[in-house]
């Protein structure tokens, strides 16, 4: 069947009795057939038909707009693409169950009426459709309507308008002394509200406007640039809302959802204002085109549970990876002091996983059943990674979460300058370079260690420190040719990349409940000096997550082989480090020649290789989608290629002679 054909069918839908649903349903059939591409082609399709049949484009502009002025619009502007005033989880559960028993549908109510005709599927043709489509689709049928039909659509659309802006202004004002916004920002209970002046004002903003249907309006409110400066002082206190809900002060799921309720809800007065105020008749336009687009793609997502929760948890999760690129930059090394220091805690933390390895071996030899042999190599393992980070060691794995946070950091500050792609470009070679010095150190402090404790059991008993058969097990495990090692190097990339987030999680939850002043008045620790109570809250504060996060990361690496034995399925992890301990523990108990050594330590270098760069690509996407940052592949590697090629021992070294010349360098630009 052709495209006329489809065209003449949904047209001929529309003769005879025309009510709103059914137009609206035959218009949105029409636009939706085929490619969301090509619906640009089907819209003017349609208004051609229209242009030439003008009996049928009357009978389809009374169908919608003549029932227009019957139907309630202001529920629709109240209500969709704005978060409702129940809570995020309430409004989640409310939508589950409306997807598994829909509610009623009430024709007259126009969110309702739309939410029956457009589905979920209809967004990507919503989205191509261009504004200027809808623009000139309104402009044919309101051409056709007599002139008392499109009086009263007008009458009818202005009192809706404003009693939505009326309510609308009341929630926001309602928001004035809620919990959370107090404790973000303190001065809520000593300044005066620009919230409530802002209802103040719309009130007599839609006093002045309202006259009954039929009169004449009045266009000349005096007072509409103070309404204007009362709408803007609104959007500074939200965003010093989101600043500092994303800063120092940490956020919680509800914070973030008010805020964002407050956003939406406070654009949403401004497109009313717009609409009903003596502005000209082009931002009018545009205004009630935008408010029609929000509408109609809100629609699309009233059931998406995915949509609401990106949305409320935008703050919150800006806030967590603010937290790790303010702990990461302690993992970037950009001058050779850093770099030794960088080598010096990498090689502590590198003894001491070399020390958890042989008591995960030793463990593993008393043949327990998997749950208690699970749960001791978890404390192994968790209580280990704490003692690291109580050291200040650098354990290589932890970098990436927290380095890919300052990484999509960078990106936010420079993404409209001019010198993008070089500092970006340096700033990947230096945390590239950071995270394998922080590899060597661990790896060689870890075959150093295994070294000395194989040579001092052979001494003390005579014997190997390990026996044959495990041996064996120790170099397979750590083969990519006879193990799924490399799979496993990913598994613990991912739990890598849950530490972070488990440790900025923790940091913004300190920040949240102000774990330092609850400690500090803590009966049970009233018995310390206040300046040793003064120390532990505050050490405390600070380490909140890095300690729950290196705990918890101990947890997900044992508890993986367990949760493979409950699935039926060949789960484990891969750990560079404990790799390395592993193969030298087997190599120096029998070893068998140096180029078995090395190809063993290739191995571990591609395990730590997956390890780096799947925790790194999924702490760096989700920090970018917090930050509403990308990165463009290509001007990102041609920054890299520029800095290698102007310094490459870069990729090794950081820059010594070179700095000065950089730091100038970048002064000019």
């Amino acid at each position: 069947m052709t495209a006329t054909s489809h065209l003449d069918n949904a047209l001929a839908s529309l003769t005879g009795e025309n009510p709103l649903e059914a137009c609206l349903d035959a218009l949105f059939g029409w636009l939706r057939a085929g490619e969301p591409e090509r619906v640009g082609e089907r819209l003017e399709a349609l208004m051609q038909a229209l242009d030439d049949d003008p009996e049928l484009a009357r009978i389809l502009a009374e169908g919608i707009l003549g029932r227009f002025s019957e139907l309630e619009i202001y529920p629709s502007l109240v209500r969709l693409g704005i978060l409702s005033r129940e809570g995020l989880f309430s409004e989640m559960s409310t939508r589950l169950y409306d997807r598994l028993n829909p509610p009623p549908v009430d024709l007259d109510d126009s969110s309702d009426l739309l939410a029956s005709l457009i589905t979920r599927h209809d967004k990507p043709w919503l989205e191509a459709l261009p504004a200027h489509g809808w623009l000139r689709l309104g402009r044919v049928l309101l051409a056709a309507l007599d002139d008392d039909t499109r009086r009263r659509v007008r009458v009818h659309l202005q009192e809706e308008c404003l009693y939505a802006l009326e309510m609308l202004a009341i929630w926001v004002a309602a928001e004035e002394l809620d919990p959370e916004l107090m404790r973000i920002d303190e001065r809520l209970t000593r300044i005066d509200s620009p919230f409530i002046a802002l209802q103040r004002e719309v009130h007599a903003f839609v006093e002045f406007r309202d006259t009954a249907a039929g009169e004449t309006r009045r266009d000349d409110y005096p007072a509409i640039d103070h309404l204007w400066v009362m709408l803007e002082q609104c959007n500074d206190q939200v965003a010093r809302f989101r600043r500092r809900g994303a800063g120092s002060l940490g956020s919680s799921v509800n914070a973030s959802y008010l805020i964002e309720r407050l956003k939406d809800t406070l654009k949403r007065i401004e497109r009313l204002i717009l609409l009903t105020s003596p502005q000209p008749r082009i931002a009018c336009t545009r205004s009630g085109l935008a408010l029609w687009r929000e509408l109609l793609l809100a629609t699309a997502e009233k059931g998406s549970l995915r949509a609401v929760w990106k949305k409320s948890t935008r703050m919150m999760s800006r806030s967590i990876t603010q937290n790790k690129s303010d702990h990461g930059e302690r993992y970037i090394s950009r001058d050779m002091r850093s770099y030794l220091g960088l080598l010096a805690t990498a090689a502590g933390a590198g003894v001491i996983i070399a020390v958890m390895a042989l008591i995960k071996i030793t463990i593993e030899s008393w043949g327990l059943s998997p749950l208690p042999q699970a749960l001791l190599v978890s404390l192994n393992y968790g209580l280990g990674f704490v003692l690291v980070h109580l050291l200040h060691f650098t354990i290589a794995t932890k970098q990436p979460a927290m380095t890919a946070a300052s990484f999509a950091a960078e990106v936010e500050r420079n993404r409209r300058g001019r010198s993008v792609s070089r500092k970006l470009g340096r700033l990947l070679l230096d945390v590239n370079r950071s995270q394998w010095a922080a590899v060597w150190g661990n790896v060689c402090a870890a075959l150093a260690t295994a070294l000395v404790i194989t040579s001092a059991a052979m001494a003390v008993s005579g014997s190997a420190l390990l026996a044959s058969d495990q041996i064996a097990y120790q170099l397979r495990a750590i083969s990519p040719v006879q193990s799924l090692a490399l799979l496993y190097a990913a598994i613990a990339g991912v739990w890598l990349f849950c530490s972070g987030i488990i440790a900025g999680f923790f940091d913004n939850r300190a920040d949240h409940i102000q774990l330092g002043r609850r400690l500090m008045g803590h009966p049970a620790l009233q018995r310390l000096s206040p300046a040793r109570r003064q120390r532990l809250a505050h050490y405390l504060h600070e380490n909140y997550g890095a300690l729950a996060g290196n705990f918890l990361f101990g947890v997900l690496l044992g508890m993986t082989g367990y949760l493979g034995h409950l699935l039926g399925l060949p789960l484990d992890i891969r750990h560079v480090a404990f790799s390395s301990a592993n193969l030298g523990y087997a190599s120096f108990s029998d070893f068998q020649g140096v180029g078995l050594f090395l190809i063993g330590l290739l191995f571990v270098m591609m395990i730590g290789f997956v390890n780096l760069w799947v925790s790194f690509s999924l702490a760096l996407m989700v920090a970018l989608r917090s930050r509403a940052c990308r990165i463009e592949p290509g001007v990102l590697l041609a920054g890299v290629w520029e800095e290698i090629r102007r310094e490459p021992l870069r990729l090794f070294l950081p820059a010594v002679l070179s700095g000065r010349k950089s730091g100038q360098g970048e002064a000019r630009q």
